[in-house]
């Protein structure tokens, strides 16, 4: 039985807890042919309903680029425009009820390159026309690390490029959005960045992208430390959102998907208590939603736990509060009506 598996998942079950608070997902990928993400080859629209439809209230969902279906012919900066158009037709889908009552990709978050400077409003204005309804932003995976194990996506120091920020700036003249994905060390860059472009909204990927294996196993405390005081800075930025969630990934170092029996909601809240709690203690409930990250966590725990621990981790947090990090903070900054 393969990792992270829908059998091997199913071997925990657990009945939905709350199942009536509404929940915007505020992040998923679709793929198709990914070889390289075992167990999840294929993860398209059936796939998620069957992961949404668990006995919890998933309303509506975003989609974050995952550089998946571009084009083949044409000009390379423009190739991220045949993800969009192939989420939108997905996103059409849903919205026609055959698929169940949640709005799948309400939002769509593509890609374009910001060290194209100002020449990106071409390739955000191609997006834009792809999915004029639905096209919210864009996410640039900046995360850079020196440890040899690491395939890094961009090169060191990125987010302080003059160039990368013309195009940043780009972004917030269309009105649009910004999704990054980083590692820990990094935060105090990206706090830099958005300081310098305050009237772009920033949405912050997996609470701030810790990393213990590897190159950084067995440095807990220094990386809790640094972690903490990164999260911090960044917090303080108000244009800055985040996305709990992420922790399923094997970097995180949980090593859930190893196990013969996977986790149940109670151990989960237990490993991602601290985390969490202090993600929520710094930015508030106003500027934190949940996020699933599916098919990625999926390795690690189901949805209908994952959901089940969100819920128990909140339980002493206010109705009010809990709905800004399970749906309103979601729906405001990615202007989902669902």
């Amino acid at each position: 039985m393969p990792f992270g598996g829908n059998d091997w998942l199913d071997l925990v079950k657990e009945p939905a807890l709350e199942p009536d608070i509404p929940i915007c997902d505020p992040h998923h990928h679709f793929w198709d042919f990914r070889s390289q993400s075992i167990p999840y080859h294929r993860y398209l629209l059936q796939d998620l309903v069957e992961d949404i439809d668990s006995g919890h209230n998933v309303v509506s969902t975003v989609f974050v680029e995952a550089r998946s279906m571009y084009k083949m012919n044409g000009p390379d900066h423009l190739k991220s425009v045949g993800e969009v158009e192939f989420v939108q037709g997905l996103a059409a889908a849903s919205a026609s009820g055959l698929y169940g009552p949640s709005r799948a990709a309400a939002g769509i978050v593509g890609h374009a390159d910001l060290k194209m400077g100002d020449r990106v409003e071409e390739v955000l204005s191609q997006l834009k026309a792809a999915s004029p309804n639905r096209f919210r932003g864009i996410r640039h995976n900046v995360t850079w690390s020196p440890a040899p194990e690491v395939e890094n996506r961009e090169s060191q120091g990125l987010l302080g490029d003059a160039t990368f920020r013309s195009g940043a700036r780009m972004l917030a003249k269309m009105g649009l959005t910004f999704d990054t994905m980083l590692f820990f060390p990094q935060l105090f860059e990206l706090a830099d960045f958005a300081q310098e472009i305050p009237e772009l909204p920033i949405i912050l990927n997996h609470a701030g992208g810790v990393n213990r294996v590897g190159f950084y196993a067995n440095q807990e405390d220094e990386i809790l430390s640094r972690w903490r005081k990164g999260i911090t800075a960044v917090s303080s930025c108000p244009n800055i959102y985040l996305k709990l969630g992420g922790l399923g990934m094997p970097r995180w170092g949980f090593e859930w998907y190893k196990r013969d029996i996977p986790v149940g909601s109670e151990e989960l809240v237990s490993s991602m208590a601290p985390f969490m709690h202090y993600c929520i203690e710094q930015f508030g409930p106003d500027r934190c939603m949940f996020e699933s990250n599916f098919p990625p966590d999926k390795v690690s725990y189901s949805y209908n736990v994952m959901y089940n621990a969100f819920k128990k981790l909140t339980k002493d947090y206010s109705v009010t509060e809990r709905a800004l990090m399970f749906h309103d903070t979601a729906t405001k900054v990615y202007k989902i009506e669902v």
